[in-house]
């Protein structure tokens, strides 16, 4: 006989259970300047660039990978402005991420993806690392976070992390909930902001989740049978007239969406289970209903994991809206950027034709900086956030939410709060006093805002800067990238040297160097946008064994050499290995000359054998 208790019943039993568990299980207390909620690419990004700026960081994830949405769980590809329009490509940790991915994992092999963003983390000096831990509760006095709780399901243990800042970037922000930060659900009316694209009368409505198939061509014929469960779609009219061509590689099947119209927080169980029959069911109908040419294509894998657009955003001190990301506004304590089109999917999902309106889009044709005031709470005085939960619109937030954006906010509020920490500020306040130190320091770690040029270094502006090819005035000019029609960098020849001269001995502690990694992937065969391409989720035969270029531009070898007392020019640095495009190293000289040496021929008794380019294209060259 099932026992069927009641609601008031089962109530009883799981707060019993959580008092019991809390008393018995193992706990662990962590003491450290940032916590943060979240393993997706916001939070990794925003754990690692807290550690390098000098804070200890705590990152808790709820999942046994990270990435979140563009994870092996997923398997979404990471897109941004870059995508959109040219010359935008986002750089900082996103493009170390990626450079380093097209190096190791050619065949954009999955679980290679996965192993790469877990090195990123786990290895990164001054993170603690908690994953499988989901965030259940927090201690609050008053208005200020004292700590969070979470739960590690592969140990059972509790894990209680004491912080100075608390950054969620778990989507669905759980510290609203916990906290009782402020925050929004659903679509605004036109007269609350006045955008275009509000409605009448503001809903609870958002954009839906989906789950992704992953299918292969094969040289025979195979052959499909649908699990009972699936729907049954005998023709295109009963799946909604979805666009399903095998060899539109990039369309990833984003129809199978659904929860727009449900709670995209506590229904996802459910969710997901109507996605799965309807994923079963349309390869079913590619499959065994019409002539799709799918004959030889077979299953491979489908994500039960589903990847979520929308839920909660919070409410800060600035709100970004469709003006901003349309018009876009100067703001003055810009730390980030957005590009991507305002990409609005309908709350009907699938229940939408195909052949209707299930889209509202609309591209951009310029940058958008997002503001530092859109990264923390309202309310809550030691809480920030980054991720799909910034404080936005609807529509803001339609254009916001994509993980190379993402990636932008991620290293922002990790950055602002490791040197809010620093100086014993909370976030509003390093915000109205710290900005400039803010963006500084984003800068030089290789991001780029628009409306913005980072500082040369003193010592490179009081030396005296020359070449032995060419004109390499651009590299002070504060602009690292190709930008509005300038390029912004230093066409140089290898064996020709870039070198700063002192009037007397000097101490130089080190360089910093940013080459060309063909942000608008031109030089990059494979896979147009140079990431990890195994997100395409269809592979006709053509891409079976495929492997993918790595930017044929990046300076593969070169040596930075200094003068000694008798005038002798030796090695200080050399690599014949290079495959980044911010490379910063100490020197910890004292000498009265410096100079860059791009190299093409031998070095260290090894061939020097660069990605296919011969020219060394230069953005910045310093020494400090």
């Amino acid at each position: 006989m099932c026992y069927n208790p009641s609601i008031n019943q089962l109530e009883i039993i799981v707060k019993k259970g959580y008092r019991d568990m809390n008393k018995a299980l193992r706990s662990v207390t962590h003491k450290v300047d940032v916590c943060v909620i979240g393993g997706g690419i916001g939070g990794m990004f925003a754990a690692i660039s807290a550690a390098r700026t000098g804070a200890k960081v705590a990152l808790m994830h709820d999942r046994p990978v990270l990435g979140g949405n563009c994870s092996s769980e997923i398997r979404m590809w990471i897109s941004g402005a870059g995508t959109r329009v040219r010359d935008l490509q986002e750089t900082g940790i996103m493009e170390e991420l990626l450079l380093e991915n097209m190096y190791r994992n050619p065949k954009r092999n999955f679980s290679i993806w996965d192993s790469i963003l877990y090195e990123m983390v786990r290895f990164e000096d001054n993170i603690e690392l908690m994953l499988n831990c989901s965030c259940c509760d927090a201690k609050m006095d008053g208005e200020h976070i004292v700590s969070i709780d979470g739960f590690q399901l592969t140990t059972y243990t509790w894990h209680t992390v004491e912080a100075d800042i608390f950054i969620d970037c778990s989507g669905d922000s759980i510290l609203a909930e916990l906290t009782g930060a402020e925050f929004r659900v659903g679509r605004e009316a036109k007269s609350e902001f006045g955008e275009e694209f509000g409605l009448e009368e503001a809903d609870n409505h958002t954009m839906g989740m989906s789950i992704m198939i992953q299918a292969r061509e094969t040289d025979h014929p195979v052959s499909y049978t649908p699990p009972e469960w699936a729907y049954t779609f005998k023709t295109d009219e009963e799946m909604h007239d979805k666009p399903h061509n095998l060899y539109a590689i990039n369309t990833n099947f984003y129809w199978v969406e659904l929860g727009g119209m449900q709670d995209s927080i506590h229904d996802t169980e459910e969710i997901r289970d109507e996605l799965l029959k309807i994923a079963f069911g349309a390869w079913d109908h590619i499959k065994n209903w019409g002539d799709h040419g799918a004959e030889n294509w077979e299953l491979e894998w489908v994500s039960f994991l589903p990847g979520k657009r929308e839920s909660r955003r919070y409410i800060g001190d600035y709100i970004l809206t469709q003006h901003d990301v349309e018009n876009h506004p100067h703001f003055d304590d810009t730390v980030a950027y957005g590009g991507w089109q305002i990409d609005n999917h309908l709350p009907g999902g699938f229940a939408m034709t195909g052949k209707g309106m299930h889209l509202q889009k609309r591209r951009l044709s310029e940058p958008y900086g997002i503001p530092y005031r859109c990264l923390y709470s309202k309310n809550i005085d030691n809480l920030m956030f980054a991720g799909r939960n910034i404080s936005a619109t609807h529509i803001g937030f339609s254009t916001t939410r994509v993980m190379g954006t993402v990636g932008l906010l991620g290293q922002a509020a990790g950055t602002a709060a490791a040197i809010a920490v620093k100086n014993g500020m909370k976030p509003r306040e390093a915000g109205q006093k710290l900005i400039r130190q803010i963006q500084a320091q984003l800068m030089e770690d290789d991001c780029f805002l628009p409306g913005f040029r980072r500082q040369i270094a003193p010592l490179s502006k009081e030396a005296t800067l020359s070449c032995d090819y060419g004109d390499c005035s651009d590299l002070h000019n504060g602009i690292d990238r190709r930008i509005w029609g300038r390029d912004n960098g230093y066409y140089g020849k290898t064996n020709k040297a870039i070198t700063y001269t002192f009037e007397k001995p000097t101490q130089v502690n080190g360089f910093r160097l940013v080459v060309d990694s063909d942000l608008n992937r031109e030089y990059t065969e494979g896979n147009p946008n140079g990431l990890n391409t195994s997100s395409v989720l269809f592979f006709p035969a053509s891409h079976n064994g495929t492997t993918f270029g790595f930017p044929s531009c990046v300076l593969k070898s070169f040596r930075v050499e200094v003068k000694d007392a008798e005038g002798n020019w030796i090695t200080a640095y050399e690599t014949d290995c290079n495959h980044q495009r911010l490379i910063r190293e100490k020197l910890d000289v004292v000498t009265t000359a410096v100079r860059l040496v791009p190299l093409s021929t031998y070095l260290s008794e090894k061939k020097c054998e660069d990605y296919g380019s011969s020219t060394a294209h230069i953005f910045a060259f310093e020494v400090n």
